[in-house]
């Protein structure tokens, strides 16, 4: 262990190795600030002037000395040691540094034939950098190596510590941004180690790179004493080493030895738990490095100190074009690399730049782990037809939909044991997916005590009350090639609203980078749903993460609502076959009726809305009116409804539709999965009225259907943010989805019904008033309700 910071003079690095590796530094740096001013002259090879600049500057240069110190020190390890490593950047704005490394290294023009490794390739490489046409400034997908963009701060670690499970010899060094580590996601993930297995997963390396400041304000753990900076370490499990200094040669030996250090330790690890099996939480080692804002960067810039501050952040020189006082610092700044040393006439760099880099698939740039489409293999899934709950009539029996699937999902861990995991914030049981630990355990490394349930370090449930560590783990996995299921809390899966963003954004650039493979799908499984919280309450009722979900773009995102055991078992089956999705999936957990054969469930989902021919009485004529829904719960109440009309109505034409996949609505304009609007018409009409009852904000539905024939006439019931903790029947009353309110609806929109009907209305009244007040002098629902089935002959 180093904890002091006193610098050390000697070290591993031989005269000749510090030589090469600063050398390695310095064209990284002169490549980086190159991307971030030029777009001419990239080897200065006459004056600098303004036309050499580019009109808008942006970029991040604070962050990406450091982070290239690290990227060439890491590739020192990998060379030496033969390590199959990945490095992910958690100050995503130092993606100039990363495409810099990744050029030097050679990927970047493989990947990017036209940004060759000459000048005219440097060129390119400088113009594209945050400009129109070209590549963002952070490390977006573009960037070859990367796994984690790092534009929102706070994920970089859970990343990769997803990335490390089931990778058994996989490195990550992962930089912790000091600005990223004050975020709350990130403050959860150093508890990660605890459901790290050192003799089944890969390792990680967190460095947290204290350059002390943020945008305007010190960073908080650059200030608190360095003494509670290593307690605080020490109690998450790890072994700080301290780098520390601003002379280039001595932190150059000090992260070298201690990388060293590290990385031994590391290997004795992994060594002891896979001979002796023992997969119990070691004490991991991680680094603090402090090295200056913008090092090697404009010390002062118009008499004000710019390195080591905050006003090295971002631009430091950001006159450049207007004043030539900024543009002969640049000039100085880019000569202080002294590029003449560093590229041979052609601009490409020097071989004994060239030599240190490693080769092939061992170049962090170019490892398969961070193109995981690459080593992706397919799920060996059981046959879910298998797990079918008899349906001899529709409604019957009565089962809980997520319990029958849990079956099934036991039954796919037991054939994947190395590539794919459930995760859930402490809700799996919860959410009726207990099966799992009949063969598997939760994750969990730490210490185990009598009467824990299911705990072990081989465990491949992943649990932690964490969304957002859920959610990333998840990520990291299926970036490096794997596959698994997010099972949460319909209403709290909204803490990860914007990791999903992310998410979903990296999945849409990528899908248009030909050499981007494709990825397993990011699916949810949502339980405990808005309709079915009897003992949470308001608290617990939200449905609009599909609302969050449909605002991505269309090619990624797909929200499917099966109503029944027999609808999910197929739809999870088809989202765990899917590639390159976030599939969002919502099913209940409490029990309910089984509607569809297995047969019909397989029909339907392929199809992805239907009309249920069992359910109307509209056959070989138009329907006098549409009764549409998605949802189990809305589905039920539908149903119930069509039942009241048959009995008091029986003239009636009832047409039931429903909606299993929601971008069915849509028309295929807008989504892949929409229907066209002459299918569309067919199912829906183009002139009856549709009482439509869904799972979650009715506008929603008005949103995807608003281009449709019929819109005028779509008349929605869903959720309109009225709850409590109440039964379930007077919790769809609430918010009048009922089946009486639906009956309601039904005469009012019904041309010509309201007066005839006058007498049924008012019994709907009545009988929506008897079941209130039934909850509240019995504090259940009304049996007449509960015991409903569906008349079958």
């Amino acid at each position: 262990m180093s904890t002091s910071t006193t610098p050390a003079l000697q070290g591993p690095l031989t005269d000749d190795e510090l030589r090469r590796l600063d050398a390695y530094w310095r064209a990284a740096n002169c490549l980086t600030v190159g991307q971030i001013y030029l777009m001419g002259n990239p080897l200065l090879r006459e004056p600098l002037r303004a036309e050499h600049i580019k009109p808008r500057l942006l970029g991040h240069w604070g962050t990406s000395p450091g982070l290239s110190l690290l990227y060439a020190h890491a590739n020192r390890q990998i060379v030496n040691r033969d390590l199959n490593a990945i490095y992910v950047t958690g100050p995503g704005h130092g993606g100039p540094a990363l495409v810099a490394n990744t050029w030097l290294e050679g990927t970047y023009s493989e990947l990017y034939p036209s940004v060759s490794r000459d000048e005219d390739g440097m060129a390119r490489l400088f113009r594209q950098f945050s400009f129109p046409g070209g590549i963002p400034s952070h490390v977006a997908p573009e960037v070859p190596g990367s796994i984690h963009e790092g534009g929102e701060l706070g994920y970089a670690l859970m990343h990769a510590y997803g990335a490390a499970f089931d990778n058994p010899d996989l490195v990550v060094f992962c930089v912790v941004g000091d600005g990223e580590a004050e975020t709350g996601p990130l403050a959860a993930s150093w508890l990660s180690n605890v459901f790290l297995n050192p003799a089944r997963d890969g390792a990680v390396l967190p460095i947290l790179h204290l350059n002390g400041w943020k945008i305007a304000n010190p960073t908080v753990l650059d200030r608190i004493p360095e003494t509670d900076l290593v307690s605080m370490m020490r109690g998450f499990g790890y072994e700080p080493h301290i780098v520390a200094g601003d002379d280039p040669t001595q932190v150059h030996q000090q992260l070298a030895a201690t990388m060293d250090t590290a990385l031994d330790t590391i290997q004795a690890i992994q060594a002891h738990a896979r001979t002796t099996g023992n997969g119990d939480r070691p004490r991991w080692p991680m680094i603090v490095l402090r090295t200056p804002k913008g090092w090697t960067g404009p010390h002062e810039v118009d008499g004000t100190l710019v390195e080591g501050t905050f006003r090295a952040h971002q631009v430091p020189l950001p006159g450049t074009r207007e004043n030539p006082e900024h543009l002969a610092q640049l000039e100085r700044w880019l000569r202080s690399y002294r590029p003449e040393e560093l590229f041979d006439a052609t601009g490409a760099p020097v071989a004994s730049l060239t030599g240190l880099a490693p080769r092939g698939t061992r170049r962090m740039s170019a490892n398969p782990h961070a193109n995981g489409g690459e080593l992706l293999r397919d799920l060996v899934l059981p046959d879910f037809r298998d797990y079918a709950v008899p349906v001899p009539q529709p409604g019957e029996p009565v089962r809980e939909a997520t319990r029958v699937l849990g079956e099934w999902v036991r039954d796919v861990i037991h054939a994947n044991p190395d590539r794919f995991r459930l995760f859930g914030p402490d809700e799996v049981a919860s959410n009726r997916l207990g099966a799992a630990f009949e063969v598997t355990d939760r994750a969990f490394a730490a210490e185990r005590r009598d009467g824990d349930d299911h705990l072990s370090p081989d465990g491949r449930v992943m649990e932690v009350l964490s969304e957002h560590l859920c959610q990333g783990w998840l990520e990291g996995y299926l970036l490096t090639g794997r596959h698994g299921i997010f099972t949460s809390y319909e209403a709290f899966i909204h803490i990860i609203d914007s990791m999903l963003n992310q998410h979903a954004k990296w999945l849409k650039v990528t899908r248009h980078i030909p050499w981007r493979r494709p990825v397993a799908s990011l699916n949810y499984l949502l339980s405990s749903h808005v309709w079915r919280q009897d003992n949470n309450g308001f608290s617990h009722q939200d449905p609009g993460f599909i609302d969050h979900v449909i605002n991505k773009k269309a090619e990624v995102v797909r929200v499917y609502l099966p109503p029944d055991a027999n609808t999910l078992l197929s739809t999870m089956d088809h989202c765990l076959r899917s590639r390159h999705y976030i599939n969002v999936v919502i099913a209940g957990k409490q029990p309910g009726p089984s509607w569809l054969t297995m047969d019909q469930a397989v029909l339907h989902c392929r199809r992805g809305v239907g009309i249920w021919d069992w359910a109307s009485n509209d056959t070989d004529s138009e329907p006098d009116v549409v009764l549409g829904c998605a949802g189990d719960v809305p589905t039920m109440e539908t149903l119930a409804a069509a039942d009241l009309l048959r009995q008091h109505l029986p003239q009636l034409k009832v047409r039931v539709v429903n909606v299993v996949d929601l971008m069915r609505l849509q028309p295929e304009s807008e989504h892949l999965h929409g229907l066209p609007d002459s299918e569309f018409d067919t199912i829906f009409t183009q002139d009856k009225p549709i009482i439509f009852a869904y799972h979650g904000y009715p506008w929603l539905i008005h949103r995807l259907t608003y281009r449709r024939t019929n819109h005028h006439n779509l008349h929605v019931r869903g959720y309109k943010e009225e709850g409590t903790t109440t039964t379930p029947f007077d919790m769809v009353m609430l918010n009048d989805l009922d089946r009486f309110h639906l009956v309601i609806d039904v005469i009012d929109r019904v041309p010509g019904l309201g007066a005839k009907a006058a007498h049924l209305r008012q019994a709907m009244v009545d009988a929506r008033q008897k079941c209130r007040d039934y909850t509240r002098e019995h504090g259940e629902d009304d049996p007449r309700v509960v015991e409903w089935t569906w008349p079958n002959p």
